[in-house]
């Protein structure tokens, strides 16, 4: 059994925060958090803009403090927004990592997945076909995150989710979600059927496979925008 132990590292606010895990519940003022903490208030506002920033509380000046559900998804997505400012390379590790993430989940998530999530996907799918068929082609982009944030959507784990959401964040972020190579997209969308069409089946090992060449298609299409 873990220890029911809060750790030293975090700040004061958010060990209060910890111990205190009243859900959504509104947080005392700051003078009073400041004396029962016995920090300053100007330490506090430090600490709080930290627990802001990583998503822990919501400031507003008529509710105050409140405190939000936790998601690993902010603390993600601000090291990865700093490092892909010192180096915009270091989104490839990062798309490296989410790829194992994903098969490394695969057939849990997709055993998980309800009747509606699956038409939920094969209504993806369609929208999709639609945009890469229409006049003018669109790219579905859209679509295309949402299929796979759906596949993993029921696996209830917030580290999971974290990773895979800032994902996207960054992908849009360096520009692939306008990535114009048409045969690209008809290559990516004709996997993207080949996992539906497996997760419907209940035949998640060839779900997996085009999983896997799906993914090495990406690391094709970086090295195109180098």
């Amino acid at each position: 059994m873990l220890r029911e132990r809060i750790p030293d590292s975090l700040s004061e606010f958010v060990r209060y925060l910890a111990a205190h895990p009243e859900a959504e519940a509104s947080l005392p003022a700051l003078t009073e958090l400041s004396q029962e903490l016995g920090i300053s208030v100007a330490g506090l506002r430090e600490q709080l803009e930290v627990a802001r920033a990583l998503g822990l509380v919501d400031v507003r000046p008529r509710t105050g403090i409140k405190r939000l559900p936790y998601t690993f998804l902010p603390a993600v997505r601000l090291s990865l927004g700093y490092a892909m400012a010192l180096d915009p390379n270091q989104f490839q590790a990062f798309a490296d990592l989410r790829k194992h993430v994903e098969m490394a989940y695969w057939h849990e998530a997709a055993a998980k997945l309800t009747d509606e999530d699956r038409s939920q996907l094969k209504s993806l799918l369609q929208k999709a076909w639609s945009k890469l068929d229409g006049r003018p082609v669109q790219i579905p982009h859209e679509e295309h995150k949402q299929l796979h944030l759906l596949i993993y959507s029921r696996l209830e784990n917030s580290f999971v989710s974290g990773i895979l959401e800032a994902y996207w964040d960054a992908y849009e972020a360096i520009g692939l979600n306008v990535f114009t190579d048409y045969n690209h997209l008809r290559g990516v969308w004709q996997y993207h059927q080949q996992m539906v069409d497996a997760i419907c089946s209940g035949d998640f090992d060839a779900g997996y496979r085009a999983l896997i060449e799906h993914a090495d298609m990406l690391g094709d299409m970086l090295d195109q925008t180098k």
